[in-house]
């Protein structure tokens, strides 16, 4: 509409023998024809946004690395971490976490060194797969050999899907962390699910049917809108309502600055 107004108002300052009705018709031309302009400059941005390729959120592959062993100021500041944790989760969020009292008691005697790793052991004992990631019936059976790997964390992978400067302790802010693992055994049509928990406490996870071959190696990815704060995160894979692998990352600027 406004390039056909800007087409008359240039016949009438054509045509029109006075000068006034010119000038007024030259405005009005001048006026339309930005707007049309404008309105084309529009239009293209608009298209050229609808031309673009779609946000891919599925799971890739990837190739474990090893992450390097922490130095023992770095172990014994984890070791810290994870028996105030331990304790505060046991007692606030006990019925979240889904531990026992007999696994509270256990956390609060151990010695320092193997609290890290009893407290890991006791938290797998008592999970239990939360209802809103399991919302597939598997079609599939698991195998003898169904394996999900071991779960290494990185802030990045490379064009391979290999894990870069995989770690167990990260800083806080706000970022995306990978997990990567290898699988084997798997069938398409089991159901797997993926939880996410923050110091005990599910925050995020996912529940879908596998499609993805018997073996091979993969990832899932997590970047909470808020940012990682202090503390502890862990990632539990599920196969078939089975409870297939584990892990955890501290979550600490301290520990990060003394150096990984």
């Amino acid at each position: 509409m406004a390039l056909v107004i800007s087409i008359k108002a240039w016949r009438d300052m054509k045509r029109s023998p006075y000068f006034f009705q010119r000038r007024q018709a030259a405005k009005q031309l001048q006026t339309y024809m930005t707007a049309s302009m404008a309105l084309f400059l529009l239009g293209l941005g608009v298209a050229a946004f609808a031309w673009q390729a779609p946000v891919d959120t599925t799971p890739r592959v990837a190739i474990l690395t090893n992450a390097k062993p922490p130095k023992e100021e770095i172990q014994k500041l984890v070791r810290d971490a994870a028996i105030a944790q331990a304790k505060a989760d046991a007692q606030a969020n006990a019925e979240t976490a889904e531990i026992s009292t007999a696994s509270r008691i256990a956390i609060e005697t151990q010695p320092a060194a193997n609290v890290a790793g009893v407290a890991e052991e006791l938290f797998t004992l008592d999970l239990k797969l939360p209802e809103a990631y399991n919302r597939f019936e598997p079609t599939a059976e698991l195998n003898s050999n169904t394996d999900m790997g071991t779960l290494s964390f990185s802030r990045e992978i490379g064009a391979d899907y290999k894990a870069i400067d995989a770690g167990l302790i990260f800083p806080q802010g706000s970022y995306t962390l990978y997990a990567t693992f290898d699988y084997e055994g798997m069938a398409d049509g089991m159901a797997w699910a993926w939880v996410w928990r923050y110091n005990g406490r599910v925050i995020e996870g996912g529940n879908e049917v596998w499609a993805y071959g018997d073996s091979g190696p993969g990832y899932i990815y997590f970047g909470p809108e808020e940012g990682f704060q202090p503390g502890q995160y862990s990632l539990e894979v599920w196969v078939n309502e089975e409870l297939m692998t584990i892990a955890t990352v501290v979550v600490n600027d301290a520990a990060v600055t003394a150096g990984n």
